[in-house]
Formats: structure tokens, sequence, C-alpha cells
């Protein structure tokens, strides 16, 4: 039977068992999967024999066409190959001589077969020789040439896209709960009736002149009641069976990745969670926070920032976070000589401004900067990230996929909210 029609044949019958085992939602059997292994090859070796006869008949057209416009009647016999060149025809040189151009042109300015020593500005004719010059070129860039032996060097290496820095949870305070909803008791009124008092000189006291009543001043304070509730974010993405049984690292790939995206969305919520729906009330959303007003520039105001969280706030900070851009432009601030204030790009060791730590963060926007008291920003794990993997999901156990969940369960709360100020970098911020 005709390669071609072999090939043709192996291929029906392929692809008729996994057309049967997709039909009957089930993974090949161990006999289709060995039946199968075996066609496979032997359909790699009816298709090296198709090339094999291509290139037979490639090399004959290529031999045909190496003849073309020449008369080859011409040539010497067969049996008298040109010296040097047994059994592989004439050189371009002979050919060119016993061309039927060259041999009409010598008639025209050698009658007795002898050019004339009076001939001057003699020109032959142009002769063509066809395809004789045209090679098939060895190069790699299909597999009937030397890409046939190029193997792919398969590294092994992933590299992913890269995230943010995750900053927030290194200065906040971390605790755990086993509930869905957390309470904390936040002040409100703080004592401030304190005061000296003199001795009482008089049992009953009538307000007359030179009577002391001797009575301390009593204190007033007040409370109120907060809760946090737990809120989920989860993110999930579907995939094939097949997929992760093929590819062993892709399933580790891909938790990692929920994993990450749900540990940047929880970086987001504790700045910026606007606590609408299943929001966390961030930071910077949470109600009481202080504010500073700008003044002159950068450095002026956040120093300003300082004094107002001491006094006001009744606060010890902790650390500045700073938008990396805005961070950008107080380091490359200078006096009146040209001089970095900061020290300049040979300067080291943590950032600081006026003695505060500075944490870049890329979740908080560009255009001002939160210092605060970070402990007392709390967040509460209710349930650390988990992975599941299920093929529950709408008809995925039909079609053999699955759905990877990622989620986590968290509360989040600022005790104390005086103890954060947000600092403009920008005038009219």
């Amino acid at each position: 039977m005709d390669p071609k029609e072999q090939l043709k044949k192996l291929l029906t019958d392929m692809r008729a068992i996994a057309a049967k085992a997709e039909e009957e939602k089930r993974e090949f059997t161990a006999e289709e999967r060995q039946q199968l292994t075996q066609m496979a090859k032997d359909a790699a070796d009816f298709k090296a024999k198709i090339k094999a006869a291509e290139g037979d008949e490639a090399l004959r057209k290529s031999i045909l066409d190496l003849g073309a416009g020449i008369d080859l009647n011409d040539q010497p016999p067969k049996s008298q190959p040109a010296a040097g060149r047994a059994g592989r025809g004439q050189t371009i040189g002979e050919r060119f001589v016993e061309s039927p151009e060259f041999k009409a042109w010598m008639k025209l300015v050698a009658p007795g077969g002898q050019v004339p020593e009076s001939a001057r500005g003699l020109m032959s004719p142009a002769v063509q020789f066809g395809s004789l010059l045209k090679k098939d070129l060895v190069t790699g860039s299909d597999d009937t040439s030397a890409g046939a032996f190029v193997q792919t060097d398969y590294t092994g290496i992933y590299e992913p896209l890269g995230r943010i820095p995750l900053v927030l949870r290194d200065i906040i305070s971390i605790r755990t709960t086993t509930s869905d909803l957390v309470e904390f008791v936040r002040q409100t009124l703080q004592v401030r009736q304190a005061a000296p008092v003199a001795e009482a000189n008089v049992t009953d006291y009538t307000g007359a002149t030179g009577e002391v009543e001797g009575v301390k001043p009593e204190a007033s304070i007040g409370w109120e009641k907060v809760q946090a509730a737990v809120k989920t974010i989860a993110v999930w993405i579907p995939a094939t069976k097949r997929a992760l049984s093929d590819a062993a690292q892709l399933r580790g790939i891909l938790d990692q990745e929920l994993r990450d995206d749900l540990d940047e969305e929880l970086e987001d919520q504790i700045l910026n969670g606007d606590g609408t729906g299943e929001n966390l009330t961030g930071v910077l959303n949470t109600a009481g926070i202080l504010n500073q007003a700008w003044n002159t520039d950068i450095l002026t105001t956040s120093r300003q920032a300082v004094t107002t969280l001491l006094v006001t706030g009744r606060a010890r900070p902790t650390a500045w976070v700073i938008n990396p851009a805005d961070w950008e432009t107080v380091d490359l601030l200078q006096d009146l000589q040209g001089r970095y204030y900061w020290g300049g790009p040979l300067s080291m060791g943590q950032p600081r401004l006026w003695g505060y730590p500075v944490v870049q963060c890329q979740t908080k926007a560009a255009g001002s900067a939160v210092l605060g008291d970070w402990r007392k920003a709390v967040l509460w794990d209710r349930e650390r990230t988990n992975i599941q993997v299920s093929d529950s999901h709408a008809d995925f156990f039909i079609r053999n996929m699955v759905a990877i969940l990622a989620e986590l369960r968290a509360a989040f709360g600022v005790i104390r909210p005086s103890a954060f100020i947000q600092v403009p970098f920008e005038g009219g911020s």
C-alpha cells in the first residue's frame, strides 16, 4: 500500500479511538493508550518515508532543471566524461563553450576556428544556465532540512510577571479570631478634669468668704463599642485535569498566583477599603483620623504633621507610608547649593523623614502620605489563605475540568483613629 494511504488510515483509526473516549467522557484505557502509542510510532515511520520520497522527487526535478536551455546532444559521450569530473557532468566552462549561443558567435568572429589577431572589442553573447547554480539550502527552519535534528532546549525556567512588595502587614498588629465578628472598645472621651484641690476648712460649706469646700473634681469618660465583621476575599481559576497532569509544576504555579493575588487585595483593603458591602474599612476611610493642611512645601507640611500627631493625636508615630513616586520627590530635594538633603545616591540605610522610618507602599495613591502609630491598626486572621480544588462547578465534572479556589477570611479595624494623620505631598491636596 502507498505510504500516504497507510498514514491516512492510521490517522483515521487514531482519531476514531480518541473520539470514542471523548464521547464516553473518559480517559483512555491502558490498552487504548498502548495501541495509540504504537500507532503514533508507525505513523512517524510512514511520514518519514513520504518525506524521503518527496525529497527524491525534488532531486529528480533539480537534475532536469540543470539542463534547461542546453543542447545535450553536443555533450561528450557518457563513456568519456571530462577529466576530473567523471560521473558528475560538465563544468560551467565546458557547458559555456559547448552552448549553441557561443558556437554561433565563434562562427562569426572566427570563421576558420581561430580569432584574428586584429580583432578588438570582442564580447560573447550571454549564455543562460537555467537553475544550474540552484541548490537546496540546508537550514534549520523546517523538519525536511537540518531542523529535523534540532531539539528544543527546555530550561525549566519559569519567570512570573512579578508582584508589588507587601509592606503593611509588617508594621500593623496581627491577631487571630475564631469568630465571624470582632468587637473592641474604643475610648471617645478622656479624663481631663484633674486639678489641685485645697483642704476643706468647714464642715458645712455655705460659700461665705474664707470658706474652703475642698471638693475634688469629678471625672468623665466615654467609650464606644466597635464591631468589625470578618470578610472573605477569594479568587478562582479554571483548569483542565489533563493540563494539571501534563505539567507537574502548573498546579504549584496556579496556587501561588492565587495566593499572591489575595495578598495584594488584602494589602489594598487594609489601607483603602471603603467599608461598603464586603469591603473592609481601611485606615484612610476610618472616621476620626487626622488631616494635615498643606503649608509652603513638602518638608514644612510633613514636619508640622509630626507635631499635630504628637500633640493632637497624642500618639508616637512608628512609620510613614508613602507612595514610591512621592518618596522619589522627597529623595531628590536639594538645598540652594544643589546638595541632596537626604545624602544623594550614595546614602545608605533605612529611609527616614523627620526621624521616622519610611515605608514605600504601592497601594498608597500618590499625592499624600500617612504618618501613624501603625500598632493601632489590627488585622484579625480568621482563616489563613487556603486552596481548594473541585470539579463540582457548573458542568466541569463532565468536561474533565476543575476549579481551583483560593480564599482567606479576616477582619480589620483601627482601634485609635487619632493615631493616624494623612499628609498632603502637593499644594492644594
